[in-house]
């Protein structure tokens, strides 16, 4: 008898999409990090560099999201 595991399309496909809804997020971020880094003297450099820094934070949580969400979709892991 062979093992046979079952894809959890549904679960798949959610994962797919946060990896797609962070793609942008990975390059806007060190973007307007290095926009405000650039413009240090400007009024607006540390709301820019909050935004900047919390994007960045976001995508790394939303990439280890989604990846973890991929890896159980493909392993059908109900947790």
């Amino acid at each position: 008898k062979t093992i046979q595991m079952a894809t959890n399309k549904v679960l798949l496909f959610k994962g797919i999409k946060i990896l797609a809804i962070t793609l942008p997020l990975l390059f806007m971020s060190p973007v307007i990090i290095n926009s405000a880094f650039k413009n240090e003297e400007h009024p607006y450099y540390y709301p820019v560099l909050t935004v900047g820094i919390i994007l960045f934070l976001l995508a790394i949580f939303m990439l280890f999201k989604g990846v973890t969400t991929v890896v159980k979709g493909i392993f059908n892991d109900p947790n």
